[in-house]
């Protein structure tokens, strides 16, 4: 199946690291313009620099901006007036005990892993519309549906954006505009390390870590492994491309094939 997004410009959020970066070398390698998108102007562009090298001829937007702020998302709409694939990476995780989460924290999740991605779909949705073309993606989690108690404050906010998601995808119906979300499994990127770290013995060196993390704390897992960040890519560049124009109001697996998950 050929992938082709020529003439199509992407912004993928949180894209200096991570599934992000994976995400946004991966709409590259398949003709799009790909803007950047992170906190940290210098960042920004040493990652363009970096993919340069991996995706050579594809183009890279520098897109600075803090978009979990209501200033960042309408400094990148200035920056970057037109989208055509808009993916909400950006989120943030971590492991901590709910009795002991304060309001704020609950405030943290919802305003970064949630309210961000809404607001832009919010400012990118009406041109797609117009246009009649276009693609919204929401990264969401096999924790959305399998909450860790480790971190229910972060499945909380995934499951929002399963109802978002479905939300706007009704919202564009029969537009020619497709939003879907992408159910990412537990994910080998430096920040799942350090969080496996927080979790299992230290001192194990990272392929046993990884296994007793698998085992013992994600055990529905049936590839029993960390997912790499470029198969989740894979999903995304299928999902914003043509040959998908029939997907829309769907959450799409790369989990691992997570054994006790309920999915719309």
């Amino acid at each position: 199946m050929h992938l082709d997004l020529s003439g199509r410009t992407a912004l993928v959020t949180g894209s200096t690291q991570g599934i992000g970066a994976a995400i946004a070398l991966g709409l590259a390698r398949a003709g799009a313009r790909v803007a950047v998108n992170g906190r940290d102007k210098e960042r920004v562009s040493a990652s363009i620099a970096e993919f340069a090298t991996q995706a050579p001829g594809a183009e890279f937007v520098a897109a600075a901006a803090d978009v979990s702020t209501e200033e960042g998302a309408q400094q990148l709409l200035r920056d970057l007036p037109e989208v055509d694939i808009l993916v909400n990476n950006l989120g943030i995780f971590g492991a901590a005990d709910p009795l002991e989460l304060t309001d704020d924290e609950w405030r943290r999740y919802f305003e970064i892993n949630v309210l961000a991605a809404v607001r832009l779909t919010r400012l990118y949705l009406p041109g797609m519309t117009d246009r009649g073309w276009g693609r919204v993606l929401y990264i969401a989690s096999d924790s959305a549906v399998v909450i860790p108690a480790e971190m229910i404050q972060y499945g909380m906010s995934k499951t929002a954006l399963l109802a978002v998601s479905r939300g706007f995808a009704k919202k564009a119906a029969g537009t020619g505009v497709t939003v879907n979300s992408v159910i990412a499994g537990p994910t080998h990127t430096a920040g799942v390390e350090d969080f496996v770290y927080e979790l299992v013995d230290k001192n194990l060196p990272w392929d046993e870590a990884q296994r007793v993390f698998m085992r013992d704390y994600r055990p529905q897992s049936l590839i029993q492994r960390l997912i790499e960040p470029e198969e989740i890519a894979n999903m995304v560049v299928y999902l914003s491309s043509p040959q998908a124009s029939a997907t829309t109001g769907g959450a799409l697996r790369v989990d691992g094939g997570y054994v006790d998950a309920i999915l719309p």
